[in-house]
Formats: structure tokens, C-alpha cells, sequence
């Protein structure tokens, strides 16, 4: 006897709006943003699954909306990073332009906020309403320190709450740090990704970097080698030894 296989019906999005065209604000933000992302995809692979050990897919994202419930207007955070999903085909399809947590099935893991004014309510509206999203780490990043001293804030879900924490993020195997230094000409500060270690997330461009001296170094390193033993050999020659070991 064959199983009837249950029909799931999905929610009609005819009507829903999930992309307004509208800019980004400044070009700091901008960006905060794509280096948020564009490390991600660089130099990590998603944290190891419990089972395997092998890296599991994420989707990260800037100025996305985040759709829980057709019937709730979205939240559009300036980053969002969510594990185990993977992008739907045809890309370009409208479900599949969006994060509908119905298609995801989920809602992303965190999400981040960055300060540019006062009127963004990160610390009031947004984090309610990203609690009631039920996404588990929110961060809200004030390089301007327009909400107070502190630059940095980092919550974690706790019932219907966020509680504040450091900003490690123990089930992503992630941290964020402030940083100061240059990215793509522009002066710091920047919000980075760092290992449990402390270091760094690298972005592409300083991958590449990196290998660059590593190669620059393994040069040098074989050149003097060869100069070394070029002078030896003349050494032994001035001594009347064959270096070749030829009679």
C-alpha cells in the first residue's frame, strides 16, 4: 500500500513586496556590509556538523529582507548569516529572491545591525522585532557611537528576550571584533569575523596578500640557497676540491 504523500501549501506571495529598490544609505555602511560577507565567503566554510565533522552550507547576505509571516512586514537587516540553506533555482523566481523562512525553513542565525543615525530604533523596535523572528544572535554595530560609548553590542535569544553577551557566537564557531585598519582605501573602524583564537577572518584580497609573501618568501629562501652553495663551491675550488666530485 503506497503512503499518500501530504501536500504542503505555501502561502500566497502575489501580492508581497520583497524588494523596494532602495539604496544604501552611505558608503561606510556599504562597505561594513560586503566585508561582513565577502570574508565570509573567502575564508570560511560554515561551522562542522556534529556528525560529520564536514563544514555545513550557509547563505550570507546584506540588505535582504527577512520575511517571517506574509501577513508581517519584514525586517531588512544591514547583514544576516544563516547555516544549513542553500539558494533555491531559477534564482530569479520571486520566492527565491527573498528569505521567506517558509521556503528556508528557518530563520537565520544572526544578524547584524550597523548604526549610521539615531532613528534606526536598533536597540528598541528592530530588537523586538527580531526576537519575535526567533533568530538567535543579534548585533548592533555603532562605529559613531550614536547610542552610547559602546560600539558594539551582541545579544543572544533567551526565551522571548535577547540577553546581552560577548560577541562570540558559540554554535556558529564565530566571534565579531572591532578592528582598526584599512579595507579596499577606506579607514577604520570595521566590525571583522575572528576565530576562537582571535584571529582574523581574512578577506580575499588579503588571501591573496598572504600567499603573495609566501611565495615572495619560498623565492628569496631557494635563491639564497643557491647563492650559498655557489659560494661554497668556488670555496672548494679555491681549496683545490671539486665540488662536482669529478677526478
Amino acid at each position: 500500500m503506497e503512503l499518500a504523500i501530504p501536500v504542503i501549501e505555501r502561502p500566497d506571495i502575489s501580492g508581497l513586496v520583497v524588494e523596494d529598490d532602495t539604496p544604501v544609505d552611505n558608503l561606510p555602511s556599504e562597505k561594513q556590509q560586503r566585508l561582513l560577507t565577502e570574508s565570509l565567503y573567502a575564508s570560511w566554510s560554515g561551522p562542522p556538523s556534529e556528525a560529520s565533522g564536514e563544514p555545513r552550507p550557509f547563505l550570507a547576505a546584506a540588505n535582504v529582507g527577512l520575511f517571517a509571516s506574509v501577513r508581517r512586514p519584514p525586517l531588512v537587516p544591514d547583514f544576516f548569516l544563516s547555516v544549513d540553506v542553500v539558494p533555491a533555482e531559477p534564482r530569479w523566481a520571486k520566492e527565491n529572491r527573498t528569505y521567506l523562512f517558509w521556503e528556508f525553513g528557518k530563520p537565520p542565525e544572526l544578524v547584524v545591525e550597523v548604526v549610521s543615525n539615531r532613528e534606526g530604533e536598533e536597540l528598541g523596535k528592530k530588537r523586538r522585532g527580531y526576537a519575535a523572528m526567533r533568530i538567535p544572535y543579534y548585533v548592533v554595530y555603532d562605529p559613531a557611537r550614536h547610542l552610547g560609548e559602546a560600539a558594539l553590542h551582541a545579544f543572544e535569544l533567551r526565551g522571548d528576550l535577547y540577553v546581552p553577551i560577548q560577541p562570540w557566537f558559540e554554535t556558529l564557531g564565530l566571534g565579531l571584533v572591532e578592528w582598526d585598519g584599512e579595507f579596499e582605501g577606506m579607514g577604520g573602524p570595521w566590525l571583522r569575523w575572528r576565530r576562537e583564537d582571535g584571529t582574523l577572518l581574512p578577506t580575499g584580497a588579503e588571501r591573496a596578500e598572504s600567499e603573495r609573501k609566501r611565495a615572495e618568501s619560498e623565492r628569496k629562501r631557494a635563491e639564497d640557497a643557491e647563492t650559498r652553495a655557489q659560494r661554497l663551491a668556488a670555496r672548494l675550488r679555491e681549496l683545490g676540491v671539486d665540488p662536482d666530485g669529478e677526478t
